[in-house]
């Protein structure tokens, strides 16, 4: 339906833009933004409003990288490296979704945090069983979630409860999964999802690319996360350039390819992410827990490489995207005083655009108020942030991203359709 929503409007004009409208009006024509007012103009006179006055109205924020079945155990192991994390915590516990029911207990509890955080779109791991993704996708879109899921595939260097019986049964089982995923469902799409290139075979990796085009569907993995990982890839791979180049051999760096956290791209890779249109998703919390670094995000986007946010759960210790804003900039504080001083922290408003705007442009016109793009917005009650003083609400904005706890969202609209009860 068309309606007015009044509150204090904030939102992203450009990457060093924050736009702030106190009381302001936000229009919504099926489900898209039809402007954001001041005073709205008479023509839109007639339309419902609906007051959220006092409360912050933003738009709603894209996580790029999320391991589904991992958020039952986030919180644990974060003292551990990347292929130790994996052995000891994340495949352990993705072996358990070969069980339906176990699957569906915890996706569950995935859908109804997911449900009620601030994230309206998302790019989503599942496992390497079919079955278990299916469900994960039925629970993702009965919540009024957009985005995408990935069955994982992957058939070396694998536990065996993990690992497929070879690449061309791999390749198979993915097709059967995208033919049935792309029946099914409507607001989450299926996502081809090779783990990383020490988990499949080129046979493997031959067959996913070449899957993904002839389904014309996106493409997900990961890249460059960790230095022994990197050092693995050489020795897999020793006629590739890099750990991009591996990918790129494979043509799986397209503009509709997602590769998470990129800590350690050479000055070739990142021309490469740029040539391409791949768009990363950077992991700070993740990149930290797990021991991996400190990604040069600044560097990336000079370079012109698209960049969105992920909590890449459960490396990352939690969904919340409003604390991926905030790791984000506290992260590139200590890349620019550590490592390279001539790299400019991320400012606030740079965070926040690569959480609503720079990962909503993978989904399409998604992430802003402008005209023209899809409704996903928060409305955030943040009375529980009481000051001595009067703040603005770029002010408020700020408080709300650093204390998410002192906050609630008290309603989420993705695509134009209000998603809380």
């Amino acid at each position: 339906m068309d309606f007015v929503m009044k509150g204090d409007l904030c939102y992203s004009d450009s990457p060093e833009c924050l736009t702030t409208l106190p009381g302001g009006y936000l229009v919504v024509e099926g489900k898209q933004c039809a402007g954001a007012y001041k005073t709205p103009p008479s023509r839109y006179a007639a339309l419902p409003l609906i007051d959220y006055e006092g409360k912050l109205i933003l738009p709603g924020m894209c996580d790029l990288h999320v391991h589904a079945p991992q958020f039952a155990y986030r919180g644990l192991g974060m003292d551990l490296e990347l292929i130790e994390w994996l052995n000891r915590r994340a495949f352990p516990e993705e072996s358990k979704y070969a069980d339906l029911a176990y699957a569906g207990r915890a996706y569950d509890l995935f859908m109804q945090a997911m449900r009620a955080s601030a994230t309206t779109r998302l790019c989503c791991f599942g496992t390497l069983h079919a079955p278990a993704t299916l469900l994960l996708m039925e629970k993702l879109e009965a919540a009024g979630l957009r985005g995408y899921a990935g069955k994982v595939s992957m058939d070396r260097n694998s536990p065996p409860t993990l690992c497929e019986l070879n690449a061309q049964q791999a390749g198979q089982d993915c097709e059967a999964w995208l033919k049935e995923a792309g029946e099914r469902f409507t607001r989450i799409r299926p996502m081809v999802t090779p783990r990383f290139i020490p988990s499949c075979t080129d046979a493997l990796m031959t067959r996913l690319s070449a899957l993904a085009r002839r389904y014309d569907a996106p493409l997900q993995s990961h890249l460059s996360e960790n230095r022994s990982e990197i050092e693995w890839v050489r020795e897999l791979l020793p006629e590739a350039s890099g750990y991009a180049d591996a990918y790129d051999r494979f043509g799986m760096l397209t503009p509709r390819t997602v590769m998470a956290h990129v800590v350690y791209p050479e000055e070739g890779e990142i021309a490469l992410l740029a040539e391409r249109g791949v768009t990363v998703a950077h992991c700070p919390a993740s990149n930290i827990n797990i021991r991996s670094g400190i990604a040069p995000v600044r560097k990336l986007l000079k370079a012109g490489v698209r960049v969105g946010l992920g909590t890449d759960v459960a490396g990352g210790q939690t969904i919340d995207m409003f604390r991926a804003i905030t790791d984000a900039v506290q992260a590139s504080k200590l890349y620019w005083r550590l490592i390279d001083e001539s790299s400019a922290p991320l400012t606030l408003a740079e965070a926040f655009y690569l959480a609503t705007v720079g990962g909503g442009a993978f989904f399409g016109k998604v992430g802003t108020f402008h005209p023209g793009y899809e409704l996903d917005a928060l409305v955030v009650d943040d009375t529980g942030l009481p000051h001595p003083q009067p703040l603005t609400v770029r002010e408020r904005l700020e408080r709300a991203l650093y204390l998410p706890g002192d906050c609630t969202i008290v309603q989420k609209y993705v695509a134009g359709v209000p998603i809380l009860s």
